[in-house]
């Protein structure tokens, strides 16, 4: 396969505050695991801003994969969702990113520790349940690739946006998960302390409030055509020394409505603990959530369990789903070095197998970019960074590889972290991936000015195209989904620039300011609060929603006052 040329290289230190922020821990091996961190299970990163997949519709956590909604509502595919949200370039580390170094070092060892010693038991083996293969995913509106509708997001008269709300940060005593946020035309909802809160989408107003028994660990990224997204929360409060019930519930709320319609556990195989779930998702009717000890599959309206993990003696699992258009499965057989993965596209409502791809040897983690088109990344052989080595362009239908491309996170800006749909900061659609560069100088003799820009790949062949999109001295592009054939972006600037949303178009890749923010000292010092890898970002029809994904206690008073959510809008 044709490997791509490699743009510039960046500078050999990393942008301050820049794609390559620690991040927090994921959630550790589930069963029999030894005592656990007050942090056990929390996400990660932030959710992805914005995937691929197509004319979305409707906006959810890590940035979807392009799942239609219902007319009048906005659908949104990658987290934060996504890489990036938050500063400008040139900045030092916020202290939402100083706070997650300090909790990645101790979780990390935890989980290393767990690790070893959960493979060692010989847990987390199933076998999903045989079925018949579906011609299509159960329910639900079919997934529009991008470039296979047209553009929605139009420049307003004026693009100048104000300060629509604020929500206060919450109070805490220690670090939460507050992952999780979507947006309709009618509600944005965001995930709180215990519990999610639905607010009018212009004044801020509360609308509803649906209290959960402890913090939400992921959220999906796509909302069904009638409002519902899925959630995994812990099934209780967390203690400063216990978390036993850590992530093991998986439920349904109904945006519309603001309530929670289901939730459900599912037991380890041949164990009577619950399984401890990294991700959730949904295609149609369909929730698909996994982790170490394996995954299930439950109706959406209902909760009804589809699959669920079998005790088997071929130590295979289902350990993360991928959702949107298709459904798909990332199957682990064996641990550590030794794991083979293999990318399954699954029937939704049997979890059988329709077709599957082979990663090769080295890889132990693979993530979904998009479902339609298919295009997973994974870091082979522990040789790249920010989770990606290559991406792996892959046809659904017969399961075989299209291309490869080499893009590793040194040089570009994308990054996959723990999740199997936790991509940030990269799209797919109009049969090409669409990646950010790396941050590097600007070339302008100004030592504070960084630049990116938005580069292409083709799918089918694996060659990079002509197509860049530059960000602009002193700025940087982070992308956040696909709109129709279009690419939205979230730029971040100089210290005295407030950020802006570009549309790019996806023929010509000329860029359309749709929004821009304040410019004020304060409004700035407000967005800039939000780290670039902890924040969450849904963008649609002229109005922005910045929110953060962990609550702690505050580090001092100038920290106390940073805003859990900001909105801007044109409106």
């Amino acid at each position: 396969m044709t490997q791509p040329p490699q743009p510039p290289t960046p500078p050999n230190q990393p942008p301050a505050g820049g794609f390559g922020a620690p991040q927090t821990p994921g959630t550790p091996p589930n069963p029999q695991a030894p005592p656990q961190n007050p942090l056990y299970g929390y996400p990660q990163s932030a959710p992805g801003y914005g995937h691929p997949g197509g004319q979305p519709q409707a906006y959810g956590p890590p940035a979807g994969y392009g799942y239609p909604a219902p007319a009048g509502t906005y659908q949104q595919p990658q987290q934060p969702p996504a890489g990036g949200g938050g500063t400008g370039g040139g900045r030092g580390l916020t202290r939402t990113e100083l706070r997650m170094i300090v909790a990645a070092t101790v979780a990390v060892v935890l989980i290393l520790a767990a690790g070893v010693w959960f493979s060692r038991s010989g847990g987390g083996s199933d076998d999903r349940g045989a079925g018949h293969p579906a011609k299509s995913p159960a329910g639900g509106s079919a997934h529009a690739a991008g470039g296979s509708a047209a553009a929605k997001e139009k420049a307003p008269a004026d693009v100048h946006a104000k300060v629509a709300f604020k929500v206060a940060m919450p109070k805490a005593t220690d670090l939460h998960s507050v992952y999780g946020s979507w947006l309709t035309d009618k509600v944005y909802a965001k995930s709180g302390l215990a519990g999610i809160v639905g607010y009018d989408p212009d004044s801020g107003t509360q609308q509803w409030s649906v209290p959960l028994p402890g913090d939400v660990c992921a959220a999906s990224p796509h909302v069904s055509d009638d409002g519902k997204a899925a959630v995994v929360f812990d099934g209780a409060k967390r203690t400063k020394n216990s978390a036993p019930e850590a992530c093991t519930r998986v439920g349904v709320v109904d945006l519309s409505a603001g309530r929670l319609l289901w939730s459900k556990t599912v037991k380890v195989p041949g164990g009577d603990t619950n399984i401890r779930f990294d991700g959730v998702t949904q295609t149609g009717n369909t929730v698909a959530a996994a982790g170490t000890s394996g995954g299930a599959g439950f109706d959406l309206a209902t909760g009804e369990v589809r699959w669920k993990p079998k005790a088997s003696t071929t130590d295979c699992h289902d350990a993360g789903y991928a959702g949107g258009a298709l459904l798909v499965a990332s199957r682990q057989c064996g641990f550590g070095d030794d794991a083979q993965i293999t990318v399954e596209n699954i029937n939704p409502k049997t979890g059988a197998t329709l077709s599957s791809y082979k990663m090769p040897p080295g890889v132990q983690d693979v993530h979904a970019v998009s479902t339609d088109p298919l295009v997973v990344a994974a870091d082979v052989g522990d040789t790249g960074s920010g989770g990606i080595s290559d991406f792996f362009s892959l046809d659904a239908r017969t399961g075989k590889l299209k291309a490869k491309i080499s893009a590793s996170g040194d040089t570009y800006a994308a990054r996959c972290e723990e999740a199997m749909e936790n991509c940030t900061n990269v799209l797919a659609g109009n049969g090409k991936l669409y990646l950010p560069t790396a941050e590097h100088d600007a070339g302008d003799g100004k030592a504070m000015d960084r630049t990116n820009e938005i580069v292409s790949f083709d799918l089918a062949t694996g060659k990079s195209t002509a197509q860049r999109a530059d960000a602009g001295n002193g700025w940087t592009a982070r992308l956040l989904r696909m709109d129709g054939p279009n690419l939205i972006a979230y730029k971040t600037g100089p210290y005295d620039k407030g950020g802006r949303i570009v549309s790019v178009d996806g023929s010509s890749f000329k860029q359309t300011t749709l929004l821009r923010n304040p410019s004020d000292r304060a409004t700035i010092e407000d967005e800039n609060s939000f780290a670039s890898n902890g924040t969450e970002v849904r963008y649609a029809d002229g109005r922005l929603f910045l929110s953060a994904v962990f609550v702690d206690k505050p580090l001092d008073a100038q920290d106390s006052g940073r805003p859990l959510v900001m909105a801007f809008s044109t409106r």
